[in-house]
């Protein structure tokens, strides 16, 4: 028997490969980053978010780096607070694309308050944004009872 012949008694071999799931497509990027953007206009003054934040609460947990696209893509001149969101652990991480605005994110948040640590990062534990903490004020530090 020849190969040939031997291959033509056996099955097609897309038959015998196991079929995939089938992967939901995405939603069209506009609509995603309108979202993303919708979350970013809601950071108070002197409070920061991290990329993989914003792009949770706007649905898409566990996509940091599409709150990081989405942030990139603002058109030139956009009212949304695009320095106040930050790379997790309160990094610039903009400085690696462009050090210039990773200068101007800096200086625009120290005027809102914000304060940076020696390495250059945000404080988050004390600047961070925790949703439904009113507008921007620091959450109230727990008293210690004396001892």
């Amino acid at each position: 028997m020849t190969a040939r012949a031997s291959r033509s008694r056996r099955a097609p071999l897309a038959a015998k490969r196991p079929k995939r799931a089938v992967k939901k497509s995405p939603p069209a990027a506009g609509e995603a980053y309108r979202r993303i953007w919708a979350v970013a206009r809601r950071i108070p003054r002197g409070r920061v978010a991290t990329y993989g934040q914003i792009a949770a609460l706007a649905g898409y947990p566990h996509a940091p780096r599409l709150g990081g696209y989405a942030m990139y893509a603002l058109p030139p001149g956009s009212p949304i607070p695009w320095h106040r969101v930050v790379a997790a652990g309160g990094r610039l991480s903009i400085a690696r694309l462009d050090p210039e605005n990773a200068l101007t994110q800096r200086l625009r948040l120290e005027a809102e308050g914000v304060t940076f640590d020696p390495r250059g990062r945000v404080k988050m534990e004390r600047h961070g944004w925790k949703r439904g903490r009113g507008q921007g004020r620091p959450a109230a530090t727990p008293r210690r009872s004396p001892s």
